[in-house]
């Protein structure tokens, strides 16, 4: 989970605001102030869109690049008449009530962007590549940070980082003051399982909601890399978990995280292909071995009674570099390599196509709250995904924020990303700017030969983050900028 690459140090953050007060810290917050700084953030997001009329383009970074896709269409030929008459039948699909459903969220560390599906040369996920054919697939979906315990805690509470309670710690816990995902699903009496591979979820705060939460046995926690291979594991536990009616026997959550892409990358012989020995060689070698126990995982799944009412989520908590930068692994900064993930949803009413808009993990709780079939948690800060994952034109929904946030080994980093253009923010202070459909690999900073773009995006950026209600992390740790960690675990009492 902490790649053994330190970063730069960071300064102090910005100014952060705390979130405002509440007799229900982890309940919804429909009113008060801080329903009022969710109003203000939506709408300065749609007036951060307003001040750009470019297209949206994205790819991910060299040695294997995705063919480059443009933002504001979808993947799909020109309509001709017959095809538009089955569009309009579509959007009325889109628009009707539709069977609660249960969900199964698969997330695998450190799975870059740029799979086969995607482009990439070397067959190294066959049953994700066939499962993308069925799929609504994402060719631009962006993590929340660069890591899982930022990542991993902003899709479960749709949230971005620096809004959440949470120590400074690199391995960030989560307090019950945090309202996550599970907590809102057992309230509408939902079933919730969870199973993980690496030490880091056994007390990290995320089991917040979940009934069932449980670690493959004989993991140990390394806080330098991961030394467990733990797909098989991973797939036998799930189905002892899944097979229980406890579990399944009525509306489900279930999620599971896969941990081995993550390095150390090891080559596993006896059950995926020869690749090489550099660093990406074997790392495809883990790709392939994890997706070879998802198959069978998935192969069971397909077999159950409830999987006709189950809608499949497929992604990853961030990417992974092999150099890119001068840069490996993941985490300390924020670059694209870092941040594009793959994301493809498939199940009973989902039309498969590919969408090229990009979306952020902000979105994924309100989606699987909209596909069980509850309202809207005014808490989250994303938008659900059902309308388009039915047939619905895809919406804009730049700009797409990522961050880290500082703690204890990582600076301050953000980016902000809308039409052509992504700014850096680094340590607060310094700006970096690329032109994500001319530059995918975010080579040439053009903050200097292009000052009156800069100057554009760097007020919508300001003007997005005033509205946000940053929290400052707690536990008393010395943050990476030299500061200490001395941020409260929750909202203040009533009346204080």
């Amino acid at each position: 989970m902490r790649p053994a690459m330190p970063g730069k140090p960071g300064a102090r953050s910005l100014t952060q605001v705390l979130r405002p007060s509440s007799s229900r810290p982890r309940c919804s917050i429909a009113h008060g102030a801080f329903g009022t700084n969710l109003t203000r953030f939506a709408c300065c997001a749609l007036a951060a869109c307003s001040l750009f009329e470019s297209a949206c383009k994205s790819d991910p970074e060299p040695p294997h690049p995705t063919p480059s896709a443009t933002a504001s269409t979808v993947s799909s030929p020109p309509q001709s008449g017959a095809s538009a008459a089955v569009s309009a039948v579509a959007a009325k699909v889109a628009e009707a009530p539709h069977a609660p459903r249960n969900v199964l969220l698969l997330t695998i560390d450190s799975l870059r962007a740029d799979m086969p599906w995607a482009g990439y040369p070397r067959a190294i996920a066959p049953n994700l590549t066939k499962l993308a054919e069925q799929s609504v697939v994402y060719n631009n979906a962006y993590a929340l940070s660069s890591y899982t315990a930022k990542s991993v805690a902003g899709f479960l509470s749709s949230r971005y980082p620096s809004t959440l309670y949470r120590s400074g710690f690199f391995f960030a816990t989560y307090p019950k003051s945090d309202l996550f995902l599970a907590e809102v699903l057992k309230q509408h009496g939902v079933a919730t399982t969870a199973w993980h591979g690496h030490g880091y979820f056994r007390s990290a705060g995320l089991e917040q909601g979940f009934d069932t939460w449980q670690l493959v046995p004989g993991i140990e926690f390394n806080p330098e890399t991961d030394e467990g291979i733990t797909s098989q594991a991973m797939t036998e536990l799930g189905m002892k978990l899944l097979k229980k009616p406890e579990s399944t026997g009525k509306q489900f959550f279930a999620w599971a995280h896969y941990m081995d892409p993550h390095d150390q990358y090891n080559k596993h012989p006896e059950a995926s292909p020869e690749f090489g020995n550099k660093n990406r060689d074997r790392y495809d070698n883990e790709v392939y071995y994890t997706d070879l126990w998802l198959g069978k995982l998935l192969t069971w799944a397909r077999e159950q009674q409830w999987w006709k009412d189950t809608v499949l989520i497929i992604s990853a908590d961030h990417g992974e570099a092999f150099g890119e930068h001068g840069f490996y692994k993941h985490a300390f900064e924020i670059w694209d390599v870092l941040t594009r993930v793959p994301l493809m949803i498939s199940g009973p009413g989902i039309q498969p196509r590919r969408i090229d808009e990009r979306r952020s993990h902000l979105d994924l709780a309100p989606t699987i709250l909209d596909l069980m079939g509850f309202p809207p948690e005014p808490e989250f800060m994303g938008k659900s995904m059902l309308p388009e994952l039915q047939g619905a034109a895809p919406d804009n929904r730049e700009p797409i924020l990522s961050e880290l946030t500082e703690d204890s080994h990582n600076p301050l980093r953000r980016a902000f990303i809308v039409g052509d253009y992504k700014l850096l923010v680094l340590d607060g202070r310094k700006y970096q700017l690329y032109n994500l459909s001319k530059d995918p690999g975010e080579l040439t900073d053009l903050a200097d030969s292009e000052p009156a773009k800069l100057t554009e995006i760097k007020r919508a950026y300001s003007k997005l983050y005033e509205t946000l209600p940053m929290i400052e992390p707690y536990g008393g740790a010395t943050l990476k900028g030299g500061g200490s960690a001395r941020g409260p675990l929750g909202p203040p009492a009533p009346g204080k």
